[in-house]
């Protein structure tokens, strides 16, 4: 269906843009010396009205950010379980105070106002703060009453015209709370990188007991299956509780889009996972989610939802090093052709049928061919390269995947060539395992020439701890000779991005079912400025003292990546 022909409202009245710019210094910090500020102190004893503990139970976080800076993020919650999803707040506004900090010990006050936590916004705030350097780390801190909160790192982006240094970028997805411990976020943060990307399934919708692992789930969800607006607010606010999460947002700004369980399990467009089964109420519950969302994410004014549409797609650039294409291949797809699991389905290769939207990958396509960044990266969710399971002539892929969507990927990939693109690297989460690829314009032509990279991500906790193997022994890899690498446990990917080198690292921690575990490097690749095309360079053996993992099976994989209640 159209978009245009889409129901909508306009947001009037949001916290968002209600921010006040102080001078660039202060020499004392209202924040916490109410005194040096009358105005502050009015402000904060206005705030604590009807305030009986702590609101800053979920965190903070910062986003988006550009050369001149970023947005900032809390969401007030003295009770982050409540059914109602208001996390126990009165239902009325609350000034929030806020500063941004040049230094880590937060002395030296940059910016600093007063945003609006609405009821109506499940008490969120976001602010756009402007003008600040580039290319450097900032501190920030919230304030309501007398409760301050933790302090979060931040910052900017290099000019447009200028490099900068090297970019530490780690990206993560699948952090599902039942099946263990965010122990990956915890280790992440430690890294201290420059910027996050989360690709997707940042909380699912199940139930306790629906989605469960062998020897059973280590936490539950609580509350129903998420389908109305408390009831994703709860969700959200159970996962932001958690202080593994915190650290990890605290620690640098993230980019963000969603996949399928920030609503219901592979969603497309305004189809269901189940659409033989009716659902009337679907709209109403992506509208829902997509509320939500926004409440708890740290994302500009431009994404505010609309009915049940929300712009999350959009171009984040680091100097002239990097440009990120932030993609959304959930709300404009066409329905997965033959379900989801893995298929010889004709529809693959139907040329009409996008799982972009022809609106997203014209608005792609045009930002390849106006790039001038030494590194276009495409951040989205599901595996971009073919991955065909099946040895013999017939061609087995995933539905759910760009292998879905055959067309559509070739238009996308021959863009990027026609564009002279420099160096595109694809990112993925969704299909919780680390894998690395070359990219092709023609994947039946194993000799035929690399035109770009792609590097996979693994869960952060769905499936339990998984286990460690020889990726040389993965069949997927013998069928299709452009897959590089494959592991099956848990963590994320750590990335130096230089003039001349991208260098990813799959870091992996053994086991979340218990919390605590350090991490390690399982393997290391590099991408070489013109060399498309993913090169190994370091490849950890497997522990001799652990006791051996039987070979993982074409059967294995598809069980792994589609068991779902």
């Amino acid at each position: 269906m159209s978009k245009l022909n889409r129901r909508s409202f306009l947001v009037t009245g949001l916290a968002a843009g209600a921010t006040a710019a102080l001078p660039a210094v202060a020499a004392a910090d209202p924040l916490t010396d109410p005194a040096a500020d009358p105005s502050a102190e009015s402000a904060a004893t206005l705030a604590s009205r009807g305030l009986r503990s702590d609101p800053f139970t979920l965190g903070v976080a910062s986003g988006d950010p550009d050369h001149g800076g970023f947005v900032l993020w809390t969401r007030l919650a003295q009770q982050p379980l409540a059914e109602d999803g208001m996390g126990g707040m009165p239902q009325r506004p609350f000034p929030v105070l806020w500063q941004v900090y040049a230094d880590e010990s937060c002395r030296r006050v940059v910016r600093a106002g007063v945003a609006t936590a609405a009821p109506e916004w499940g008490h969120s705030v976001h602010v756009e703060v402007e003008n600040l350097s580039s290319d450097r780390e900032y501190w920030y801190r919230f304030r309501v009453g007398p409760y301050v909160s933790p302090v979060g790192r931040a910052r900017t982006a290099p000019h447009p015209l200028a490099y900068g240094g090297a970019l530490a970028m780690a990206f993560v997805s699948c952090a599902q709370y039942e099946h263990g411990y965010f122990t990956s976020y915890r280790r992440l943060a430690e890294e201290h990188p420059d910027l996050i990307l989360h690709l997707g399934d940042y909380q699912y919708e199940y139930t306790k007991n629906t989605y469960t692992i062998p020897g059973g789930n280590v936490r539950h969800h609580d509350g129903p299956e998420t389908e109305t607006l408390a009831n994703y607010r709860q969700r959200h606010a159970q996962y932001k509780a958690d202080p593994d999460l915190q650290a990890a947002h605290a620690a640098a700004p993230w980019l963000v889009v969603w996949d399928d369980h920030e609503i219901d399990n592979n969603w497309a467009d305004e189809v269901p996972e189940k659409p033989e089964i009716p659902q009337p109420n679907f709209l109403q519950r992506r509208e829902a989610a997509f509320r939500a969302y926004y409440e708890n994410m740290p994302l500009r004014r431009t994404s505010i939802p609309r009915g049940i549409d929300m712009q999350l797609y959009r171009r984040i650039r680091w100097g002239r090093m990097a440009t990120f294409h932030m993609l959304d291949t959930r709300q404009y797809r066409d329905d997965q052709g033959c379900g989801d699991g893995y298929r010889d389905c004709p529809a693959a290769v139907d040329p009409a049928r996008s799982i972009t939207g022809a609106e997203q990958e014209a608005w792609l396509l045009d930002g390849f061919r106006h790039s001038r960044a030494q590194w276009d990266i495409i951040g989205q969710q599901v595996f971009f390269a073919q991955r065909d399971n099946n040895a013999g002539p017939a061609k087995i892929t995933s539905q759910d995947a760009w292998d879905g969507y055959v067309a559509s990927r070739q238009r996308i990939t021959q863009g990027w060539v026609d564009a002279g693109v420099r160096n595109p690297v694809v990112l993925t989460g969704d299909v919780h395992a680390h894998w690395a690829s070359d990219l092709k314009l023609n994947y039946d032509d194993p000799t035929g020439p690399s035109v770009g990279s792609e590097l996979v991500a693994t869960s952060i906790s769905t499936g339990g701890n998984g286990a460690d193997s020889d990726p040389a022994k993965h069949p997927f890899l013998k069928i299709n000779p452009h897959l590089k690498f494959y592991n099956n446990q848990r963590g994320y990917v750590l990335t130096k991005i230089e003039k001349e080198l991208m260098t990813a690292d799959f870091r992996v921690v053994p086991q979340v079912q218990t919390p605590g575990a350090a991490v390690h490097t399982k393997a290391t690749f590099v991408v070489e400025d013109r060399v498309p095309g993913v090169q190994q360079t370091y490849l950890r053996p497997l522990d001799p003292s652990i006791m051996a993992v039987p070979d993982i099976t074409v059967e294995d994989t598809v069980r792994l990546e589609t068991e779902r209640p």
